[in-house]
């Protein structure tokens, strides 16, 4: 469809820096996400600008630089580690005789590497098509706009049209099938609201352990690995807290500085997960060295999605591989956990995430004494599976007593399913 020079597996990179802006990405990073997508760095290019150049993003010189080092290495593709335009990218083709990719692209492709279920392949395919939209123009520059002659003439339309038309329609098409599976998870939510069962999501910095930690406490099989983006389809398993019962953990993609709007845009479907959570725990590496600019992008990320004033427990992950450290519990001064200090990989700390989840999630206990007949031996076995009889003495009348403790939320499930409970309060 498109006049364009194919990617390989080999690129030269480019990263420049800017004078006025001082959050710039880390080259490391670019190059963790050129490993993470399976090419082979060959060689990297840096500059200075004050500024975009509006032609190649990069100056003149600069770009004849490029162009170089493809020659040079014999690279198939160019790495920008920014946004470019789509005109920036054709000239910049056109001068290095390869194809070029910038950021965006790369993040793209890592995802469409990832995704495995057919949500998250529709998610990369929606997301992947808006960003092609705005790029179709410069694969027809080498083909008439519109055919002429006899028995070419047709209704008008050139091919430029028919492709923006048939790219509308496959996303109007992903759009509605998304909307689908987003119903479907409202459906899944209501049901875990109407039974009071919290909901605990994880989110963080792509890398931060999300998974590691999610695997720790779930003993699941989640794919987990030292490189970016290595979850993208959310999982969701049941876990028991103390004084709470059973809770759902949610593990989510991982978030990263400038990620693409149209990506966060076509994964507001798994993304609910996080905006409907009870409690956010943000996983955060705690030994790289960039920790607040980290925190700040998912922030700015939670933001977009309207989950930024959610209840959220700091977990501090991979103290492991900083010196002489112990895990711990931070607390601000009305005594109410907000940072634990762990590490997921060697399980070091782990109960005290345990004990920080029950204190922010149990909120109020309730405290009954009853008195059950000796019918109600079903009742007795619930509060015993709930873990919730502190003692218990049996009546002259052969009816039996109970007093219990157990998180409210609890109590009112167990109303709810036990119509008749009340009446066996003392």
């Amino acid at each position: 469809m498109f006049d364009r020079y194919d990617a390989g597996e080999q690129a030269v990179l480019v990263h420049i820096w800017f004078v006025q802006d001082k959050d710039m990405e880390d080259i490391q990073e670019f190059e963790s996400l050129v490993s993470s997508a399976g090419v082979e760095a060959l060689q990297v290019v840096t500059g200075t600008r004050k500024a975009p150049h509006p032609k190649y993003f990069v100056g003149e010189g600069k770009a004849a630089e490029i162009a170089d080092a493809v020659k040079a290495t014999g690279a198939s593709v160019v790495l920008f580690d920014h946004a470019l335009t789509p005109a920036q990218e054709r000239n910049l083709e056109r001068l290095c005789e390869c194809r070029v990719i910038d950021r965006t692209g790369l993040i793209l492709d890592i995802f469409a590497q990832r995704a495995r279920t057919h949500e998250g392949k529709l998610q990369v395919e929606l997301a992947q098509l808006r960003h092609l939209a705005t790029r179709l123009v410069r694969g027809w520059t080498h083909l008439e706009r519109q055919k002429g002659g006899i028995g070419l003439r047709g209704p008008g339309e050139t091919q430029l049209e028919t492709d923006r038309r048939l790219l509308r329609n496959r996303i109007s098409q992903i759009l509605s099938r998304l909307e689908k599976v987003e119903k479907q998870r409202e459906q899944g939510r209501r049901a875990r609201t109407r039974a009071d069962v919290p909901t605990v999501s994880l989110v963080g910095y792509t890398n931060a352990g999300k998974s590691t930690l999610f695997n720790s406490l779930t003993s699941a099989q989640v794919y987990a690995a030292d490189q970016l983006f290595a979850t993208l389809d959310p999982t969701l398993r049941r876990i028991d807290v103390a004084d709470v019962g059973e809770t759902v953990l949610a593990d989510t993609v991982g978030f990263i500085r400038h990620l693409p709007h149209d990506l966060v845009a076509a994964f507001k479907a798994t993304l609910q997960e996080t905006r409907q959570a009870t409690l956010l725990l943000h996983v955060i590496d705690a030994a790289d060295l960039r920790v607040k600019e980290n925190i700040e992008a998912v922030e700015l990320v939670l933001e977009e999605i309207d989950a930024r004033e959610l209840p959220t427990l700091l977990v501090m992950n991979k103290i492991d591989m900083l010196e002489d450290f112990v895990p711990r519990i931070d607390r601000n001064e009305e005594n109410i956990p907000v940072r634990v200090w762990l590490s997921a990989q060697t399980g070091a700390g782990l109960p005290l995430l345990y004990q920080a989840l029950t204190e922010r999630l149990c909120g109020e206990l309730a405290q009954h004494t009853l008195l059950l007949p000796p019918q109600a031996g079903r009742l007795r076995s619930r509060f015993y599976q709930l873990q919730a009889i502190e003692k218990e003495w049996m009546e002259e009348d052969g009816s039996i007593g109970l007093q219990v403790r157990l998180p409210v939320v609890d109590w009112r499930r167990l109303c709810k399913q036990e119509p008749g409970l009340a009446d066996y309060l003392v």
